[in-house]
């Protein structure tokens, strides 16, 4: 049945094709012009990303869950059909950014000879995992919120609890920054150096199964 819903979202989401291209060209044509090429795979992540949460807004809309639970399914399917949804858009913007990196790059370099462009593949990949943690981390605040107050009320509450988040790690950072005591930057940044990116994927792992669970809770409580 997770195949089915699939389906259904995918040719929910078809309509955004003709925006998809623009919005791509435009920012194609943005780091292009700012050089800062390296922004590629954050940027279609983040669109890949949020169009993926669309479909909630097409289902409240339709009121299609309450359709789709006639069938022999659940809503622990439904809720595990978003989550495929949202994980798959996130690797796919990853992928397809850095394939749009590395030939946007490549064409710069033929049609620029005298300005090439150096592309440093470690850092690419790097910018690429922070860009799918980012998008990721909203996905897991959003699906839960949407499934508390619907799409519309669930987007602003997201947005309310986003900005808590930044305020609180802003004022960690400025409390630390207040404190006397010395920190060896040095054994942070290898520290970062040699695991970051493996952290940066479990922490991603982790905000899911924990996104999962609270959204299994909300939407079991609530009828359809």
């Amino acid at each position: 049945m997770i195949k089915g819903l699939l389906k259904k979202d995918l040719y929910n989401l078809y309509s955004y094709k003709a925006s998809l291209i623009i919005i791509l060209l435009f920012c194609g044509i943005a780091i292009i012009g700012t050089g800062q090429i390296k922004f590629g795979p954050i940027i279609v992540c983040v669109i890949l990303g949020m169009i993926s949460l669309a479909t909630f807004s097409y289902d409240e809309l339709a009121k299609s869950n309450k359709y789709v639970l006639t069938f022999p399914t659940n809503k622990k399917e439904i809720i595990k059909e978003k989550y495929i949804l949202a994980i798959g858009a996130t690797i796919l913007g990853g992928i397809i950014g850095i394939l749009l990196t590395i030939i946007v790059a490549n064409l710069l370099n033929y049609f620029r000879p005298d300005n090439l462009i150096n592309i440093d593949y470690e850092s690419l990949l790097t910018t690429t995992i922070g860009g799918m943690w980012g998008i990721s981390l909203i996905q897991a605040i959003q699906i839960p919120s949407i499934y508390k107050w619907g799409a519309e009320k669930g987007r602003i509450q997201m947005f309310v609890l986003f900005f808590a988040i930044i305020v609180v790690v802003l004022g960690i950072g400025f409390l630390i920054s207040k404190i006397a005591f010395n920190i060896d930057m040095e054994m942070i940044n290898n520290f970062i150096n040699q695991f970051g990116l493996i952290l940066l994927v479990l922490l991603m792992i982790i905000m899911y199964i924990v996104s999962y669970k609270i959204s299994c809770k909300i939407y079991n409580k609530k009828e359809e």
